[in-house]
């Protein structure tokens, strides 16, 4: 029974080796993803969430004016950098048309060293003479012309991190931060000191804000910062300070339970860094949103254009050195990258990574796996592949989904990829073990039995029932009359070559009636018929082969090579029956074959045919099965294990 069980269970041995392929492969996929530093698998995610945010991404920018020191402004205007005179003149023009903050994202730490006081003091240095460059010190200092091109318009300064400098809070006006529930673990921005504005220009500002963006993976940038420390001083990001006085907000407020920031009516996702990911935009929308500080300057940008405005003032021009790589632009100007984060604020929408999203994609990847193995060992090829492009696809429409829906960012490509995986690692050991099963098969069968019926369970392996089953079965054996005595006296090369022709004789004329060759013992051969699948009037094939070999036999017989070593007729017993057929034997030495009382009456009436005189002997079941054929009545005999029963020989003719 056990035996049995085993071989009832090849089948689904083959594919469990296949779902552990599978898994194995999904396994080693996720170890080579772990085995990567860090770096390289975040920048896989990040590369494939750039992709997402960036195709799916909207953010509100219809509030955003950006005017641009472009190249046409560095060539019409002046050269940068510009003097601080120039930078007055653009602020005011700008603050003339009632913006509702003037942010600068321009880093003006240091005193115009160009302007009139510091030329007369570098002259007077240099000639020890300080009477002569009086005239110079009285004239107007373009930081106190800026400084008062400030107080006309709300305005926003930008700092940097620097671990170069000192960190001390400067004169603007600071907001406050609310903590409201626990506090939330993060690990802002952070450097030993910060760049701050010129302490004067600074005290005309409504705000500073820290300016400074990061390359993460793939060198983009997708973050900016809500808040940066240095040396024990926070200070809001550049961004979000100018969206704090935008919408004239004392401060902010921090939600440790819900890791998210208020500023004003906004609600803004907080990162593990304190930061906020943009949705990036491209040229298109650049070019909708900017204005040129050339035109500002010439008057030939209407005051409706800014009034009320959130107007962002910055470079654009590759001298200048402020290009950055986003996501949608490998050289996108630091301003409009601030722009993105602005408009991201300002949006209905923040794109946000959850903080178990390793979690959600770890269970998915081992889902979508089991379901790709699960696919490869059940689908055809075709099916295979649109299964496993099915499985990716069907993550990544529910990753855009999630986001448009709760804009949280989960990894659109590798859960989908393990899908891949698995499916093509389970559709290929399940090819491996098909292969091998009809390799066995073949191996099995292939000299036993009709190509065609071989290829019919290479092709459906179910037909073959190796466990065992009841069946009818129409048993043939044959024998050469007197094999023992020719034996005794031929030489062993001249019987091997003898029974070797005549074997291939009969056993090709068994395959070719659609019969089995069981078994060879000895000079006789055992064939089967309608075994191992179902054959359609199986006892008329088996009188038609007998038939067959008998005329076979006469001819070889009388060959002279044969009739001068006195090789005899061969005899012929056949009978219809159920049998129980299946694999029998031990480990290697299995052997397909019939057992029941019709294979025994057949191999006993193979030798009433000495008794009859006769060399086909055919059994009662097999006669009244058998349509078409011609029989003539032997008698009744005794046949140990079946009584007394009626044999019959066929006739040549047919029935008519």
């Amino acid at each position: 029974m056990a035996k049995s069980g085993r071989r009832s269970g090849f089948v689904w041995r083959g594919r469990i080796r296949a779902l552990i392929a599978a898994g194995l492969a999904a396994a080693l996929l996720g170890a080579a993803v772990a085995a990567f530093p860090r770096t390289t698998a975040e920048a896989w995610r990040e590369a494939a969430s750039d992709a997402l945010v960036a195709a799916f991404g909207t953010a509100s920018d219809e509030r955003i004016v950006v005017v641009a020191i472009d190249q046409p402004s560095l060539i019409d205007v002046a050269p940068w950098p510009w003097p601080r005179e120039n930078l007055a003149r653009l602020v005011e023009a700008v603050a003339s048309a009632g913006p509702a903050v003037v942010a600068l994202d321009i880093l003006l730490n240091d005193p115009d060293r160009n302007s009139p006081v510091a030329l007369a003091r570098a002259l007077a240095e240099r000639y020890d003479d300080p009477a002569a460059v009086e005239v110079l010190a009285k004239l107007p200092d373009p930081d106190d012309i800026l400084a008062s091109a400030f107080a006309k318009s709300p305005v926003v300064l930008a700092a940097l991190l620097d671990d170069h400098v000192a960190a001390k809070p400067g004169p603007a006006r600071r907001p406050s931060i609310v903590l409201s529930g626990p506090a939330p673990s993060l690990s802002p921005w952070f450097a030993q000191g910060i760049s701050q504005p010129y302490p004067p220009l600074q005290a005309q500002a409504e705000g500073v804000g820290v300016a400074s963006l990061a390359s993460g993976p793939l060198g983009r940038v997708r973050d900016v910062p809500l808040f940066a420390t240095s040396a024990g001083l926070v200070q809001p990001g550049f961004a979000l300070e100018a969206v704090r006085v935008f919408e004239g907000a004392a401060g902010f407020i921090l939600v440790g339970g819900e890791r998210a920031l208020h500023v004003g009516p906004h609600v803004l996702p907080i990162s593990d860094q304190a930061g906020m990911r943009i949705v990036p935009s491209d040229r298109a929308r650049w070019h909708a949103r900017t204005v040129s500080a050339r035109d500002v300057l010439a008057g030939r940008v209407p005051a409706e254009r800014l009034r009320g405005q959130l107007v962002l003032i910055g470079g654009t021009a590759p001298a200048q050195g402020g290009l950055r790589p986003t996501a949608r632009d490998p050289l996108a100007p630091s301003v409009q990258i601030q722009a993105d984060a602005i408009a991201t604020m300002l949006g209905k929408a923040v794109p946000v990574r959850p903080p178990h999203a390793r979690w959600i994609e770890a269970g998915a990847s081992a889902l979508l796996g089991l379901s790709g193995a699960v696919i490869g060992l059940v689908a055809s090829p075709g099916l295979m592949v649109a299964g496993a492009l099915a499985l990716a696809l069907v993550w990544a429409a529910g990753s855009v989904l999630v986001l448009l829906s709760t804009w949280l960012i989960l990894d659109p490509v590798t859960p989908g990829v393990f899908g891949v995986v698995a499916t093509a690692a389970a559709g290929l050991a399940a090819t491996a073990s098909a292969h091998r099963a009809a390799v066995a098969i073949r191996r099995r069968f292939e000299q036993h039995l009709a190509p065609g019926v071989v290829a019919r369970i290479v092709e459906n392996p179910k037909l073959l029932k190796l466990a065992g089953e009841r069946r009818e079965v129409t048993a043939l054996f044959t024998d050469l009359e007197g094999f023992t005595a020719l034996a005794d006296r031929l030489e062993p090369e001249v019987l091997v070559d003898l029974l070797d022709r005549y074997f291939t004789g009969v056993t090709g004329i068994v395959v070719a009636h659609g019969g089995m060759v069981d078994k060879i013992i000895g000079d006789a051969v055992h064939a089967l018929f309608n075994v191992p699948v179902d054959q359609a009037d199986h006892a008329s094939c088996a009188i038609r082969c007998a038939q067959a070999i008998h005329a076979f036999a006469e001819n070889f017989r009388r060959r002279p090579e044969n009739a001068a070593i006195g090789l005899a007729r061969t005899r012929i017993g056949i009978e219809t029956g159920i049998a129980v057929v299946g694999d029998v034997g031990t480990g290697a030495k299995l052997d397909y074959t019939a057992h029941g009382s019709a294979v025994n009456t057949a191999s006993r009436l193979e030798a009433l045919n000495k008794a009859f005189g006769t060399s086909i002997c055919v059994g009662p079941v097999c006669r009244s099965k058998a349509q078409g054929i011609a029989f003539r009545a032997l008698g009744k005999v005794e046949v140990r294990g079946r009584g007394l029963l009626e044999v019959f020989e066929p006739l040549d003719a047919a029935v008519s």
